[in-house]
């Protein structure tokens, strides 16, 4: 597959302001519901190309920052089908039963339209070393209480925003963008009314059955895991990094600071990413001169902390630093002084054992030499 198409797939949707919801939980204390939103969206991604015009649609949905379900137009027998163990339960099917069945065919005939639209061969500015994505973004926002406060469907092609639904749900906005797209041909939309009744309807409906019978994962607040590691760039420069990791939701917020004054302008911040585990990651790194470190404080705040943290590098302590150069220096010298004085040992064995082999031999010598008496 092309590196385009794994990005795609990992995305999975149109950039789009997140909406978070959870509870806060206090170390010792039982969770309380936090007066958050919550929001139900779908995201499809159709791809075409390249060379061999090969095809693919895919479909996730998601609860606040939880993949729930998908579907995959790669798969054996492409289906919606549960990606969490809460949805893989019988209250599904004794609320629809037909759900399943007929979300996939939903979704296989909204594969048809976007195949149909990025069947483009015989446009002049397409090229067969190209690839081409059509993606959709819908959902609906419920309030704590449960209400419905706005819908939204957004339409993008090549990354590029073109059709989006108005906050009153009654009409398209078509994006002055990309002119030379076939406009008549590509950026079709569904009747805005009847996505108005999906949105405010069923869409509200399931989205609260799903909070019901997921709440164990959808509700949870985990703190974030966090630490402050230490990296020299070179002798004018070091950089130091504030991880969180672990956390969820997704919305968090990393802020360095120096001398109690925000430094965001000069602070490098990574997008949340999934850890792959239902949680997520992120950090936040600044970049100052040696000797500086303890002048900067990492500041972190999510929903699963009872209060904000506040974060500084610390340094090795400077007495294991002594202890351990000690250490390392004696063990040294006690290798040098055991080689030293196993060489001797072994040069003065080879002395010891010549002089004694000639001693020896000079005393044979002599014994077999008898005295002779002076001849008168």
């Amino acid at each position: 597959m092309w590196p385009e198409l794994l990005l795609l797939l990992l995305s999975g949707a149109l950039t789009l302001t997140e909406i978070w919801a959870g509870l806060t939980k206090i170390p010792g204390h039982a969770s309380s519901p936090r007066p958050v939103p919550h929001t139900l969206r779908y995201c499809s991604t159709a791809m075409y190309g390249p060379n061999v015009w090969q095809y693919r649609y895919t479909v996730v949905g998601y609860v606040d920052d939880t993949e729930i379900m998908g579907l995959d137009s790669d798969a054996q027998n492409p289906r919606l089908e549960p990606r969490v163990t809460w949805m893989q339960q019988p209250w599904v099917e004794q609320e629809d039963p037909d759900f399943w069945k007929e979300q996939t065919q939903v979704f296989k005939h909204y594969e048809d339209v976007r195949k149909e639209k990025l069947d483009l061969r015989g446009s002049a500015f397409i090229s067969d070393l190209e690839l081409y994505t059509w993606q959709e973004n819908t959902g609906c926002v419920l309030g704590s209480d449960g209400r419905f406060l706005r819908g939204y469907s957004q339409f993008a092609y090549e990354g590029t925003d073109y059709n989006a639904l108005n906050e009153n749900l009654s009409s398209w906005t078509t994006a002055d963008t990309a002119p030379w797209i076939d406009r008549n041909r590509l950026l079709r939309v569904p009747d805005a009314d009847s996505v108005r009744t999906f949105l405010e309807s069923k869409c509200v409906r399931w989205l609260r059955l799903f909070l019901e019978n997921g709440k164990e994962t959808l509700l949870r607040a985990d703190p974030p895991k966090t630490h402050v590691t230490h990296h020299p760039i070179s002798d004018h420069e070091v950089t130091l990094k504030c991880w969180a990791l672990g956390f969820y939701p997704a919305d968090i917020t990393l802020t360095w600071q120096r001398d109690r004054k925000n430094v965001t302008q000069d602070m490098e911040l990574v997008e949340t990413r999934p850890a792959g585990d239902g949680t997520f990651q992120k950090w936040a790194a600044v970049v100052m001169p040696p000797g500086e470190e303890q002048r900067y404080t990492c500041h972190v705040q999510h929903q699963g902390l009872p209060e904000p943290l506040t974060l500084r590098w610390d340094p090795p302590p400077q007495t294991t630093i002594t202890i351990v150069g000690i250490t390392v220096a004696l063990g040294l010298l006690g290798a040098v002084v055991t080689g030293a004085v196993l060489w001797r040992r072994k040069c003065s064995g080879r002395g010891r054992k010549s002089y004694a082999q000639a001693a020896y031999s000079n005393r044979a010598q002599g014994s077999d030499v008898s005295p002779t008496a002076p001849k008168a």
